[in-house]
C-alpha cells in the first residue's frame, strides 16, 4: 500500500477527525467563560434533557423502521439504555448539586462515574460491531464484555487501590476488538459486492475517531475541577448521537440481502451454505462454468450495473454463494470485487478510446462505478495514472499510429 493510496483512501477520515477535534477544543476554550452558577442551574439540566429527548426520539425512529435489520434493533435498544442512564445522572445531579464545594466536581473518579462512563463506551460500539460482524455480539459475549465493568465498580469501593488507569484500558480494549473486525468485513464485502458503497469502511474509522475524541473529552472532564468542561462533552455527545442515528437510518446494510432469510450466525465461517449438487469443489465443472460466465458477462454486461452482486451470477450458474465465490477465486485468482473491477476498467478504456469527447462523469456512470471519485481512485490504482492522463496518452498513441501509417 503506497503513501499516495493511503492518503486518497483515508484523507476524509483525517479531515473529519481534525475538524471535530478543533471544534471540541474551541468549545472547551469558550466553556471557560461560562459562569459556574449559570451552568449548574440552567445549562447542564437543559443539555441533559436534550440528550435524553434525542435518545428517546432516536429509538422511536429506529424501532418502527428497523425492517427486520438486527443492527437497527440493537441500536434502538442501546439508545433506550442511554436515555435511562442519562436520566439517572440528571436526577443524581439535581439532587446533589447543592451540597457544597464538592458538588462542583460532580464528575469525579469514583466507582459510580467509572461504571457509568464505561457503560456508555460499550453502548457506543454496539452498532459498528454488529454491522461489521452480524451475530457476533451475542448475550454471552455481551456479558463477558460487561463483566470487567462490574468487577471494577465493586473493587473501587472495596479496595484502596487507584483504578483510574482502567478508564483508559477498558474502552481501548473495546476499540481494539472493533478494529479487529474491519479486515474480515472488507474481505466479505469484496467477495459479495462490486460497489464501493458496500466496501467502503471509512465510516468505521470516522466512528472510531469520534469514539476516541469522546473518550478524551470524558477524561478531561474527570480530571478537571471546572464543571463547565462538561458543557463541551455533552455537546459532543449530542453531535455523535445525531450522526449515528442519521447513519443507521439511511445507510444501506450490506448484510441485509444475504442474511434476511436466515438467522444471524455467530461465526461467518460457520455459515451453512451447501451447493445444490452436494459435490466437492474438485467435482464441480468449474471450467464449464467459467465459459458460461464469460459468455454472459460479454453478452449481457451485468457489471455495468453498480448494484451488481455475487448472487446475481445465479441467473446463469446453478451454484450458491460459497461456490460462486470459490469459482471466482480458483479460476481468476481474485475476489468478486476485483473480478468485476477488471471488466469495468476495460469497458472504461474502450469508451475513452472510442469516444474521447465523453466526459469522465459519464464514463464512470456507464461503466458501473458509484461515483467519479471512486472511478478515479480505482483507475489510478489499477493503471498507475488518472483516467484523464490515460485518455491523453491513448489519444496521442492513436495519432502517432495514424501518422506512421500515412
Amino acid at each position: 500500500m503506497t503513501l499516495r493510496y493511503f492518503y486518497h483512501e483515508y484523507k476524509s477520515v483525517f479531515l473529519f477527525a481534525l475538524l471535530l477535534a478543533a471544534g471540541v477544543a474551541g468549545c472547551y476554550r469558550l466553556s471557560r467563560y461560562i459562569p459556574v452558577d449559570l451552568y449548574q442551574q440552567y445549562i447542564n439540566p437543559i443539555q441533559s434533557a436534550s440528550l435524553i429527548t434525542l435518545c428517546v426520539c432516536g429509538s422511536w425512529a429506529l424501532f418502527p423502521h428497523h425492517g427486520g435489520i438486527r443492527t437497527r434493533k440493537l441500536a434502538g435498544g442501546a439508545l433506550v439504555v442511554w436515555s435511562l442512564l442519562l436520566l439517572v445522572l440528571l436526577i443524581h445531579y439535581i439532587i446533589y448539586k447543592t451540597i457544597g464545594e464538592e458538588a462542583a466536581r460532580f464528575i469525579s473518579l469514583s466507582g459510580w462515574e467509572l461504571f457509568i462512563g464505561n457503560i456508555f463506551a460499550w453502548l457506543l460500539l454496539i452498532y459498528p460491531t454488529e454491522l461489521l460482524r452480524p451475530g457476533w455480539l451475542n448475550v454471552r459475549r455481551a456479558c463477558l464484555q460487561l463483566l470487567p465493568i462490574a468487577v471494577v465498580g465493586v473493587a473501587d469501593y472495596l479496595l484502596s487501590v487507584d483504578l483510574r488507569i482502567l478508564l483508559w484500558v477498558y474502552p481501548l480494549l473495546l476499540m481494539i476488538i472493533l478494529i479487529g473486525h474491519i479486515h474480515a468485513y472488507r474481505i466479505w464485502c469484496e467477495e459479495n459486492y462490486s460497489s464501493m458503497d458496500n466496501i467502503d469502511v471509512q465510516w468505521v474509522w470516522r466512528y472510531i475517531s469520534m469514539y476516541v475524541i469522546v473518550g478524551v473529552s470524558y477524561y478531561n472532564v474527570c480530571f478537571s475541577a471546572h464543571p463547565t468542561r462538561l458543557f463541551t462533552h455533552l455537546a459532543l455527545l449530542f453531535f455523535v448521537l445525531i450522526y449515528s442515528i442519521d447513519y443507521i437510518l439511511f445507510r444501506p446494510d450490506p448484510w441485509q440481502d444475504i442474511l434476511s432469510k436466515q438467522p444471524p450466525v455467530s461465526e461467518r465461517e460457520e455459515e451453512p451454505d451447501i451447493a445444490p449438487e452436494e459435490k466437492t469443489q474438485e467435482e464441480l465443472p468449474f471450467a464449464a462454468y467459467r465459459e458460461t460466465l464469460e459468455q454472459w458477462m460479454a453478452a449481457e454486461k451485468p457489471y455495468l450495473n453498480k448494484e451488481f452482486r455475487l448472487l446475481d451470477m445465479r441467473q446463469v450458474l446453478p451454484l450458491n454463494r460459497t461456490y460462486l465465490s470459490q469459482l471466482i477465486n480458483s479460476e481468476y485468482g481474485c475476489n468478486f470485487y476485483q473480478f468485476v473491477t477488471g471488466y469495468r476498467i476495460r469497458e472504461a478504456k474502450r469508451l475513452m478510446r472510442e469516444k474521447p469527447d465523453m466526459k469522465m462523469q459519464e464514463v464512470a456512470e456507464q461503466c458501473g462505478f458509484s461515483s467519479l471519485t471512486v472511478f478515479g481512485r480505482i483507475f489510478a490504482r489499477e493503471t498507475g495514472m488518472t483516467p484523464t492522463e490515460w485518455s491523453l496518452q491513448s489519444d496521442n498513441s492513436s495519432k502517432n499510429t495514424t501518422s506512421a501509417q500515412l
